[in-house]
């Protein structure tokens, strides 16, 4: 093998969880590698206002403030998009033309959302178009909400704002799927439901209305889109990591490494929870278990 640097830690993606990861390695002076193709889901969302200690924040001030502290513990930080990861002895992370070297791998490179084709959708998306509950269901609040889908589970989700957030709500599914059970629910939460294609969000500064391939408009503040995500794990392809019962996200133990020994994976491409502070909390956890195992080396 040539000469070349062999890092204790390479991360892939700075999420909350990679960036959190990475500072914790830094602190414990250990020689650890960030690569991140930059953007990413944290990085667009527009209020954050569930992190501890932070009133709000953007994703795009969480992560550079977390770039920040992460090279003040002189953490190696390389923007790349990495295509393949390989295990023999050691482990090999391909990004680009580059070849890098490590003792353990820690992933953290999110997900994309399944978002519909909507005129207008990306002049609102964050402030008053949302795609996650957990993060955005509170600024539904006593407002005038339509959501989209296209899955019973979008029923579920209508009924639980509804008891949570507003009782003003439109369902709009793209089929007709729902059975008639639910249909009644529905009638009996006061929540109407529409079988149609969204064309067109209509308004300037704000959602004033979302109108249907037909024509139809319903007025409505706020839009939730439910439509599920991908993972972003296409460079994991090589490597056999055991998933869940759906064959979607990986199975990690405690310290959230996965089946292959060394490799961890944090966030929500995991089976846990997906949410900012708790991607940070898994970053910490996994850095400080890769800590362990680097003194017993």
């Amino acid at each position: 093998m040539p000469e070349e640097t062999i890092y204790d830690c390479i991360i892939i993606g700075a999420g909350p969880g990679g960036l959190q990861a990475a500072i914790y390695l830094g602190r414990y002076n250990r020689n650890a590698l960030l690569i991140d193709r930059g953007g990413g889901r944290t990085h667009h969302a527009k209020h954050i206002e569930n992190f501890l200690s932070q009133k709000v924040i953007s994703g795009r001030e969480l992560i550079e403030t977390g770039m920040e502290q992460a090279k003040n513990f002189n953490v190696k930080i390389e923007k790349g998009l990495v295509t393949t990861v390989l295990k023999n002895k050691l482990f090999e992370v391909y990004a680009e033309d580059k070849k890098y070297l490590s003792k353990f791998v820690i992933v953290s490179t999110g997900v994309y959302d399944n978002l519909p084709q909507i005129e207008n959708l990306h002049k609102f998306l964050g402030t008053s178009f949302f795609t996650c509950v957990d993060c955005d269901g509170y600024r539904t609040s006593n407002k005038k909400l339509v959501i989209i889908g296209n899955h019973i589970k979008s029923v579920h989700l209508a009924i639980a704002m509804k008891e949570m957030f507003t009782k003003d709500i439109t369902l709009i599914l793209y089929t007709d799927k729902a059975p008639d059970e639910y249909k009644e629910i529905l009638t009996d939460e006061g929540i109407t439901l529409i079988i149609g294609h969204p064309a067109t969000i209509i308004g300037n500064d704000k959602i004033e209305a979302i109108e249907l391939q037909d024509g139809s408009r319903f007025e409505c503040e706020v839009i939730m889109s439910h439509f599920g995500y991908k993972l972003n794990d296409a460079f994991l392809s090589e490597l056999d990591i055991k998933r869940d019962n759906k064959r979607f996200k990986f199975i990690v133990n405690r310290a959230y490494e996965s089946s292959l020994d060394g490799l961890y994976i944090v966030g929500p491409l995991n089976t846990g929870n997906d949410q900012a502070i708790i991607s940070a909390g898994e970053g910490a956890v996994a850095a400080i278990d890769i800590k362990k195992r680097l003194l017993n080396l």
